[in-house]
């Protein structure tokens, strides 16, 4: 009873949406409020808007058909970046942004890749991060290479909004089918093609030869690729290739191909992109529109960006008193004004307890004296009850008085007390058009709080005792308009806890896509320490160097001259005071120039609301430009309401809740809970010993890149793309370190820290691989842990068939392979094994299928692991092999010299 009930949390775990929050929405079968964004740096063009515009009203319609008449576009939003020239037809934004777009429109990093992708990184049936296409993408005729742009739109649109995946597999574009036949990785296998290495090519005309086979894997040379027909019959599937003139359907139940080693397969346990499809949360309720007309036309919206707006409206009630709270507010506000927005910004500022008071108008912040201005307002005492509803309006006042409109403003919002009344103004904040960023600082904070953040779009905070977490979440509230060159970038924030007359080292690397604008900044709690701070060269700063603010802050300040160095930063604080006091330490930086893309890190929950005991995913995205980066450490930290830590790093394996290995994504499963109420998240990036490096390879969950055709037997090339070759595939990049905060979430359900009963079962296993050697099969996969992908295994049940089915349908039946000497490792740890398998004897052309569960010490146990294949044979002598679908015969397989393979067939 217990492991069903988990089968059913876990699914529903993850059905329910990320936390990016789209707005888009689905009504009487159409979309709307989808949010199509251009990139700062893109040059003005009118024709990209309209062919934007009329990929999308093509889209709309192929999508209908797609869906048996159950979707199309409705309402589209075209996100113009404030680079460009103003028009009377641009209109004002209100929570649109390009950070939560849809569809970004972006040039790629570096000269590879016009190829259209989606970032997706969550399980199978969750939504992606958002569509990329690159203003040549949709400039110039691409029709050959991957169809027309409306049905590549769609295409992606199926991973971003319903979560499936690719059907083919540039890693293994082949494998050996169950009728011994070899294969195209392709959904359908109805569609058509055929197998060659491409020799030269001259305008239209291509010298081919036929694949050879490779003697070790005994699948096709690395160079052999499969050219489809022109002329299909097939109608699916879009997941595979929607270029094709025939293809207008996903794969169903009954037309797709469940061994093929493909990520839909490994991701959604052999199940078809329609089955998937039908299963979210946007086709539940999607009956198909009755009738035989086609959908209306979608409609567009043109908004340009506009500058930035911020006003900050702060608690100052009597609880705002203890635990000094007051005076860290005024310091993680302080460091905002001075060091995180953008300038050119305008800000004003707002107090509240009972009423609200407006301490400063909008004002530009251009110079020193600008924040200033601010910060000298304020609060210095705390006193009255709790009004946010007060605030709120006294903040969209104070916007309104400066000429600018409260549609696209941003509100930051820090509270740390009860307020019963604050879903009196919901529907006030609603029309404001008003964006609510949301700091709950202390435990009594308004449980409404998040609904704020969530009706708007804006980011939600948790902040327990100390100022970093307030400090880390300023630090997060950077501009949502692109323009990452402008965005402050966090260093270092750290807590110490300093016992008295003792230093305290320490040391930060500044890398060279960063230090621009860099500021050290120190606070105490009791007395100013001795500070020494040294750049790379030898050049130190003292205390002296230091700027204490004159409202007694506690903090000091120091703006490095010019650009930072490059190199290790390492700093020396000395606690004064004879008693211990807590030290912070907070170190921010920007791009070295405007055309420096830095290295930045961003993380998130998979949900921002979970109730125990559904497990929850950490994930963390590290790259530079478009482009990941690889090799590095990647630490979550997750703090409760009580002040309870949890440690845990971040892996980019491609195992338990990674979904792509090097990818860029480093994620983890989460289980620990410690309590209900708020957590916070931080994840700390460092790079460490020059082993980090950039991955130039091409993106995950994208359009087929179509390398030709054939018509009428005859190949027709399509111009080749530029490669990144392998010597070349990655890039090293410096030292770094990049701290940043992933907001909260919130907790509910779970039982009392100490008391947690084993629901949780190991992790399921996605990379098995096995391969046959004399008369043994070698296995090997990663670990799992006992808990998902923490701790290790208790033992693993592993079983064989020479029927791919046995164990897709029916894996407690087949035969057991004895474990006995397998004793299990850690999570994440390599893990080999080998075992002869009786009763069954290997012969030439014997295929062999096994798969693996892992079992918890409580007799949980794992879901089925993806199904491996493991075949002998011996291969030809001939030069050249059969074509697509030819069958292997065993007549064949006995005048073949000696060889083993393994094919890895994802389930």
């Amino acid at each position: 009873m217990v492991l069903s009930l988990y089968v059913v949390l876990f699914l529903a775990l993850h059905l329910l949406p990320g936390v990016k929050s789209s707005m888009a929405n689905l009504n009487n079968n159409g979309y709307d409020g989808i949010v199509i964004a251009i990139n700062p740096g893109v040059p003005e063009d009118e024709k990209l808007i309209q062919n934007i515009k009329e990929m999308v009203t093509e889209a709309s319609t192929y999508l209908f058909h797609a869906t048996k008449r159950r979707v199309y576009f409705r309402n589209v939003s075209i996100l113009i970046p404030n680079t460009w020239k103003s028009k009377s037809e641009y209109s004002m934004p209100k929570q649109e942004s390009y950070d939560q777009a849809d569809v970004i429109v972006a040039n790629p990093y570096l000269k590879y890749g016009d190829d259209p992708y989606t970032l997706q990184y969550g399980q199978c049936g969750e939504k992606g991060q958002y569509i990329h296409f690159t203003p040549n993408f949709l400039l110039t005729n691409n029709l050959p290479i991957y169809g027309s742009r409306d049905r590549v739109f769609v295409h992606e649109w199926a991973h971003l909004r319903w979560g499936i995946f690719d059907e083919y597999n540039v890693d293994r574009p082949f494998y050996i089918s169950s009728r011994n036949t070899i294969e195209a990785t392709r959904c359908s296998t109805h569609i058509t093609g055929i197998n060659v290495v491409f020799k030269e090519c001259q305008g239209s005309s291509c010298i081919t030869r036929p694949c050879r086979r490779d003697s070790q894997t005994g699948l096709y040379e690395a160079k052999c690729t499969f050219i489809p027909e022109k002329s299909q019959t097939a109608r699916d599937s879009i997941m595979f290739v929607q270029s094709l003139d025939s293809v207008t359907e996903f794969c169903t139940a009954k037309t797709h191909n469940t061994e093929a080693p493909n990520l839909q397969n490994k991701m959604c346990s052999s199940r078809s992109t329609w089955d998937v499809i039908m299963d979210s949360d946007d086709f539940r309720n999607a009956s198909p529109m009755k009738g035989t007309d086609p959908p209306p036309h979608p409609t567009f919206s043109l908004l340009k960006s506009k500058q930035r707006v911020v006003c900050l409206v702060l608690d100052k009630s009597g609880s705002m008193s203890s635990e000094d709270r007051l005076f860290r507010m005024n310091q993680a506000a302080e460091l905002y004004l001075i060091q995180i927005i953008e300038k050119g910004s305008l800000v004003g500022m707002v107090t509240f307890e009972s009423l609200a008071t407006t301490l400063n108008y909008l004002t530009e912040i251009i110079g020193d004296n600008a924040y200033e201005k601010i910060t000298a307002n304020l609060p210095q005492e705390a006193s009255g009850g709790t009004s946010i509803c007060s605030g709120l309006r006294a903040g969209f006042q104070a916007i309104i008085h400066s000429n600018q409109s409260t549609s696209g403003s941003e509100i930051i919002l820090l509270t740390d007390g009860e307020d019963d009344q604050i879903s009196s103004c919901f529907e006030e904040v609603k029309q404001s058009g008003a964006i609510i960023h949301t700091i709950a600082l202390g435990r009594s904070a308004a449980r409404e709080l998040e609904t704020l953040s969530n009706m708007t779009g804006g980011y939600r905070f948790y902040a327990n005792k100390d100022i970093n977490g307030l400090t880390d979440a300023f630090s997060r509230i950077s501009s949502r308009s692109g323009s990452i060159t402008q965005q402050a970038i966090q260093l270092e924030s750290k807590a110490l806890n300093i016992t008295g007359r003792k230093w305290i080292n320490g040391t930060v690397p500044v890398d060279s896509t960063i230090g621009n604008d860099t500021f050290f900044v120190v606070t105490w709690t009791i007395q100013k320490p001795e500070i020494l701070l040294q750049d790379p060269k030898g050049t130190k700063y003292e205390a002296s160097d230091f700027k204490v603010d004159k409202l007694n802050i506690r903090s000091a300040r120091l703006r490095i001259p010019g650009i930072a160095e490059t190199g290790t930063w390492t700093y020396s604080l000395l606690n004064k005071h004879a008693k211990s006091q807590m030290l912070t330490v907070t170190m921010t930086t920007r791009a070295r120039s405007p055309t420096t893309l830095p290295v930045i890190a961003t993380a998130h929950m998979s949900r921002s609301t979970t109730h125990y005991p559904s497990p929850m995913i950490v994930y963390a995205q590290v790259s530079q430009g478009f482009l990941p980066v690889l090799g590095i450490n990647v630490t979550a930290i997750i703090e409760t309401e009580d002040g309870h830590q949890v440690i845990m790093e971040l892996w980019d394996n491609g195992a338990g809740a990674d979904t792509v290995k090097n990818d860029g994504i480093y994620s983890r499963y989460f289980t620990e809970y410690h309590g209900n109420g708020r957590y916070s998240l931080k994840v700390h990036a460092q790079a460490r010993n020059n082993i980090a490096r950039l991955s130039l390879r091409q993106q995950q969950n994208r359009a087929m890149y179509i390398p030709g055709y054939v018509e009428n037997g005859k190949i027709i090339p399509n111009p080749p793309r530029p490669e990144v070759k392998d010597d070349v595939s990655e890039a090293k990049v410096e030292d770094f370190s990049r701290l940043t905060s992933g907001g909260s979430f919130t907790v509910s359900g779970a039982p009392p820290a100490g008391s947690h009963t084993p629901v949780f079962p190991p992790g399921k296993i996605t990379d098995l691989e096995a391969k046959v050697e004399d008369d043994h099969i070698q296995l090997s996969w990663t670990a799992p842990g006992n808990v998902l992908d923490k701790g290790k295994a208790n033992s693993y049940i592993i079983r064989i068939s020479k029927c791919f089915l046995d164990l897709q349908e029916d894996f407690d039946n087949a035969a057991l392979v004895n474990t006995t000497s397998l004793i299990p490792k850690e999570a994440g740890s390599i893990e080999n094994f080998e075992f002869k398998p009786e009763p069954f004897k290997i012969e030439n052309g014997t295929k062999f299928y096994i798969a693996i569960q892992a079992i918890h010490e409580g007799n949980l146990t794992s879901e089925v692991s993806n199904i491996a294949q493991a075949t002998k044979f011996i291969p030809p002598q001939e030069s050249s092999v059969p074509a697509l679908g030819t069958k292997i015969f065993a007549t064949s397989l006995a005048i073949w010299g000696l060889a083993v393979i393994f094919i890895y067939i994802l389930n």
